[in-house]
């Protein structure tokens, strides 16, 4: 397929597709802002389940993805024509789910005759927090290397030092389950549905953080690893405790101070590692990315780390840039096009599921 030839430090519009998950999501950016960004959650198709159904993910995907690209291009009112290149999520993320947004990402680049740029879903949340409103007429602030990113989302929780774009090294990983997983686990424990992180959240404004005591994961290790299936098992034994075994029901005021007690923890060990991590590394900035990055304890006290460290910090300026979202991908697509990180051969392009932000595509 030929490719349209791209000047660094063009300003590109680019589309962007991802389905990693349960979210259908297209955008378009145009640099790192954002002219359109559309998200169709499937929260309501796997809530009764309890999690994702991948075969019911995938079907929604392709079921959705043509009215989402079709919405995302009439809110940015963009034609293919003003298009210089389509962006779309390879990895990581679920297997079938990838596979929809791969797919129609190489038909559009074909039938369109663009340029296909294929994002790691990582590097996406690292470069949510960098993504600008369409207000913003003249983008002119510069991103600092070296960064320290810190990304939490229900798949992943990982520290890695950006040294440069597409430069990264990851210092410190989850050994079981990731941060906003076990958020989600622990508030379908307590009644509050699913995905319940953000009501377990806000359930825990009204709880006392120090009535229950729940264990710091790995307090005695000196690496950068994160483990939650401690402190969820320890809310699960909490809970069965308190209820008898299922036959008592929580209080309004037990639920609250569960919720504050796993939440103070779950953000400690986070924080913890993080002080590690600057601790060891001469970084300008701590960028926090992912779901979890909603979460307005956990922005408080890395607010409180940068400025001892004195350092900037960044993190997504709006809800659905907290999120799985394609803005993010746009924005890292950009800058992968300006470092001239193509796709050489669109027929070739695969989902990879297990890719690590640090790992680079066969493909490139």
């Amino acid at each position: 397929m030929a490719q349209k030839a791209h000047e660094k430090n063009q300003i590109m519009n680019i589309l962007a597709i991802d389905t990693s998950c349960d979210d259908t999501s297209a955008a378009i950016t145009q640099g790192r802002v954002v002219l359109s960004n559309i998200i169709s959650s499937q929260h309501e198709i796997h809530q009764q389940w309890g999690g994702v159904v991948p075969i019911l993910a995938k079907r929604a995907h392709q079921e959705r993805i043509d009215a989402v690209i079709e919405k995302a291009m009439q809110t940015a009112k963009v034609t293919k024509d003003h298009i210089d290149a389509i962006a779309v999520t390879y990895g990581p993320g679920l297997s079938i789910s990838l596979e929809v947004g791969v797919k129609k990402a190489k038909e559009l680049a074909a039938l369109w005759n663009k340029a296909l740029i294929a994002v790691n879903h990582m590097e996406g949340h690292l470069f949510s927090a960098f993504a600008l409103p369409k207000t913003i007429k003249v983008d002119e602030q510069n991103i600092q290397f070296p960064l320290l990113a810190l990304l939490v989302s229900g798949g992943h929780t990982e520290l890695v030092l950006a040294k440069d774009f597409g430069v990264y090294e990851i210092l410190g990983q989850t050994l079981d389950d990731a941060a906003g997983e076990a958020f989600d686990k622990v508030a379908r424990m307590l009644g509050l549905g699913y995905p319940g992180g953000a009501v377990l959240a806000k359930m825990a404004e009204d709880g006392d953080e120090k009535a229950y005591q729940f264990p710091l994961p790995l307090a005695q290790r000196k690496d950068l690893a994160f483990s939650y299936s401690g402190i969820k098992t320890a809310a699960f034994r909490l809970i069965t405790s308190i209820t008898k075994e299922g036959t008592v029901a929580l209080t309004k005021q037990q639920i609250a101070d569960i919720a504050a007690s796993f939440q103070h923890i779950a953000i400690k060990h986070l924080v913890k590692r993080t002080e590690q991590a600057l601790k060891n590394t001469k970084v300008r900035a701590l960028v926090l990315g992912g779901g979890v990055s909603a979460n307005i304890l956990l922005r408080k006290a890395l607010r409180t780390l940068t400025k001892k460290y004195g350092i900037a910090f960044y993190y997504p300026k709006t809800k659905n840039l907290h999120m799985d979202n394609a803005a993010m991908i746009g924005v890292a697509g950009y800058y992968k096009a300006q470092r001239g990180e193509f796709v050489k051969d669109v027929a070739k392009l695969d989902r990879d599921p297990t890719v690590e932000i640090s790992e680079k595509g066969a493909f490139e």
